[in-house]
């Protein structure tokens, strides 16, 4: 009878285990994507701090869906099907392949950085992550997939405009995070730099960052959000993490951050420079929150970028 009872006990803790690392996988990784904005509409992110940039917003959006572009598509390792879309600003120009935020999509999160693109006469991949805008799937893995798909989409940009294409790779948010772990890899020597505007240090530290400012037990609940993860997203949260490939990184960095980024601290951006071994250059962008240091602060932002364009490309 003892040991039934510890059986039973033994039984219960592990159901306890997997629901809660279930329920840790939905409300983290686990996104319904409601597909692509449509050409004439447009979206905002959540928050106050976007609404004095919202006119804005609604515009680059609205400037977008008038341009002409050129639809792509690739297989993921796991079988999704992966979509962009190809702004072109001047012929053989450099490429910017662009990656946008958590739960977000190309359309909403980088119509501005388009036309920023534009300014610095570079050509745009605007791409949708993996459960993001047009593309499929249901789990975001906070760059650990999303990293391999940037080399995909890198390989397409060779075989498409050429051996010789010049390419950046830039990410806002989590999709610094992917170009980030991806400049860890062997990139070819067509990716001149990268730009990485407001990317956290590792998955582990956002994930803890913000289940304490839910006022939950960050330290208890994280190594659930790991398990659900593991079980039932099929991937290892700490796989990697930016920080450490950064510390292998061949390729030029520019790292942008706003010092009023409540979300992802201003911090994590400095972390990574100071571990980073390729070449570098780290922004401020006085009181940009979130994602806005373009917006707050656009020729500061431009003239970094124009600076890496003469050294690198």
């Amino acid at each position: 009878m003892p040991i039934l009872i510890a059986f039973c006990a033994l039984l219960v803790i592990a159901a306890l285990i997997l629901i809660t690392a279930y329920i840790c996988f939905r409300r983290v990784f686990y996104f319904k994507n409601p597909g692509p904005i449509r050409d004439g509409e447009y979206d905002y992110p959540v928050g106050r701090i976007y609404e004095p940039y919202r006119e804005e917003m609604k515009d680059w959006q609205l400037r977008l869906g008038k341009l002409a572009y050129r639809a792509f598509e690739i297989k993921s390792f796991d079988g999704l099907r992966l979509c962009a879309r190809y702004y072109e600003c001047k012929p053989g120009a450099p490429i910017e392949l662009m990656f946008h935020g958590y739960q977000g999509n190309s359309i909403r999160d980088l119509s501005g950085g388009v036309f920023r693109a534009f300014k610095l006469q570079h050509n745009v991949l605007l791409i949708d992550h993996r459960a993001g805008g047009a593309s499929e799937g249901r789990v975001i893995t906070f760059g650990i997939n999303e990293h391999r798909d940037c080399l995909l989409w890198i390989d397409l940009a060779r075989k498409t405009f050429g051996e010789d294409v010049k390419l950046i790779l830039t990410g806002v948010s989590m999709g610094a995070a992917t170009v980030m772990i991806a400049s860890g890899c062997d990139l070819p020597e067509n990716v001149r730099y990268i730009l990485a505007d407001c990317g956290y240090s590792t998955a582990k530290d956002i994930i803890k960052k913000v289940i304490k400012e839910m006022k939950l037990p960050a330290n208890i609940l994280y190594p659930f959000v790991r398990l659900g993860a593991l079980i039932f997203g099929k991937f290892d949260l700490e796989e990697t993490s930016p920080l450490e490939a950064v510390k292998r990184s061949r390729t030029p960095i520019l790292f942008i951050h706003g010092d009023d980024d409540d979300y992802v601290p201003c911090e994590m951006s400095r972390e990574l420079y100071e571990v980073c071994v390729s070449e570098k250059r780290f922004v401020i962008s006085p009181g940009a929150g979130h994602g806005l240091a373009y917006s707050k602060n656009k020729e500061p932002y431009l003239e970094a970028l124009r600076e890496f364009d003469e050294k690198y490309v």
